[in-house]
């Protein structure tokens, strides 16, 4: 379940937003993410002891429109099937507003979003052997999600965020697919998992998607603006040798055609 095995994976997203206090709060609550580490302008939560969000407080920020480019979604990946279930449980029983349910066929996804307007996905993937390819492409779909079904899977309290849930893709509005394609897959060097109308996967190792790129809201969209509240940074995980070949310094964050912010970090050998 885990994307671990990928040359490049996502390590953590870290998200401005205007009231750290409440949006902190809503992650640990809603999604049991634990506190790991702060600075009073900076929140570090995550899971097991690894970090997978990064929250930066800037109560001056412009509040991003949802036809910019940035955020669309940050997806956690659960480490199972009944760790899903007992979230989902979770989220009824403490009245989480959910926003959609899906059947991706590669996965079982759940959407909402947090405090400030950040879309949140929680999903689990279905094993790597079931996925459907056609026409030399990995076949995904938007079909109705049985909750009831699910729910039915959970085989324990809800706890809080369970070892080896991870930031498993991140999902991107942009102004345009192909700018994205030449990026992320050009220069980046992920892989085109699928295309749909107005937005294309992309994937390290195999896996269906570490990134999503879409114009569905932020057609034509232009450079996004410093002070704008959403995806402050995008941190990439790189084995040694995609690391050397993508060839950054340490630290050194790239730009997206976009403006947002992408830092690759090599992962220990």
């Amino acid at each position: 379940m885990s994307t671990s095995s990928a040359p490049i994976e996502i390590g953590r997203v870290a998200l401005t937003v205007r009231d750290i206090d409440k949006v902190a709060g809503f992650y640990e609550a809603a999604l049991g993410l634990e506190p790991l580490a702060s600075d009073g302008a900076t929140r570090r939560l995550g899971a097991g002891g690894r970090v997978l969000l990064e929250l930066r407080a800037d109560p001056a920020a412009r509040r991003a429109s949802a036809r910019e480019a940035g955020l669309f979604h940050t997806a956690f990946l659960m480490p199972g099937r009944a760790a899903l279930a007992r979230w989902l449980v979770h989220a009824a029983e403490s009245g989480l507003r959910l926003q959609g349910a899906s059947d991706h066929l590669v996965s079982e996804a759940i959407y909402l979003a947090d405090p400030e307007g950040n879309g949140i996905e929680i999903y689990v993937d279905r094993p790597r052997e079931e996925w459907p390819h056609e026409n030399g492409e990995l076949r995904m779909a938007t079909d109705p999600l049985d909750l009831n079904a699910l729910a039915a899977s959970a085989d324990a309290p809800w706890r809080g965020a369970p070892d080896g849930m991870v930031v498993g893709h991140v999902h991107l509005q942009v102004g345009a697919v192909p700018g994205a394609e030449a990026f992320y897959v050009g220069q980046l060097g992920f892989e085109v998992t699928t295309h749909y109308p107005g937005a294309a996967f992309y994937g390290s190792g195999g896996y269906h998607h570490h990134l999503g790129a879409n114009v569905w809201n932020s057609r034509g969209a232009g450079r996004r603006s410093e002070g704008t509240t959403g995806l402050a940074d995008l941190e990439l995980l790189a084995d040694p040798s995609e690391y050397d070949r993508i060839a950054v310094g340490p630290g050194t964050a790239l730009r997206d055609p976009w403006g947002t912010s992408v830092t690759v970090t090599r992962k220990a050998a």
